[in-house]
């Protein structure tokens, strides 16, 4: 049991600082949480190889554009098998028309961990928008 719930405090300790990344534009403690071979896609990307890809293709273009970003941890679902792991968990932000005014951006969020030298790092990660939501966000950060 004691595994179990060690597993949970990481992978739940991995999404707040992930979370707290995206608030602060933190890209480089954000790349410390990866693989340097994650492969990963979202709502406006096609297949990433790599971190620096990851920043440059997704992270960089949306985390700007954001407000408020929130995972929903009471919505938090994970798994492990062996050194691997898996977690859903749901998102809310605010994003913003080109007028400037905002709207909710709930998002859907899977990572698959890889347990390397004892820490779970992201192997894969897949940030998409709940069906309904406008893609684009427009309001670059002040």
């Amino acid at each position: 049991m004691f595994e179990r719930q060690n597993t949970e405090q990481s992978i739940r300790e991995w999404f707040h600082v992930m979370e707290r990344c995206f608030q602060n534009l933190d890209y480089a403690t954000a790349r410390k949480l990866m693989a340097e071979d994650v492969i990963a896609f979202s709502t406006r990307t096609s297949v990433m190889s790599g971190i620096d890809a990851l920043v440059t293709q997704q992270w960089s273009v949306n985390w700007p554009a954001l407000r408020d970003f929130t995972f929903n941890f009471d919505q938090l679902r994970w798994g492990t098998s062996g050194d691997l792991a898996w977690a859903v968990i749901t998102s809310t932000s605010a994003g913003f028309r080109p007028d400037g005014t905002s709207f909710p951006r709930p998002g859907r969020t899977t990572v698959i961990f890889e347990r390397r030298d004892g820490r779970w790092l992201a192997i894969h990660t897949h940030y998409s928008l709940a069906p309904g939501t406008p893609p684009t966000t427009h309001s670059p950060r002040g």
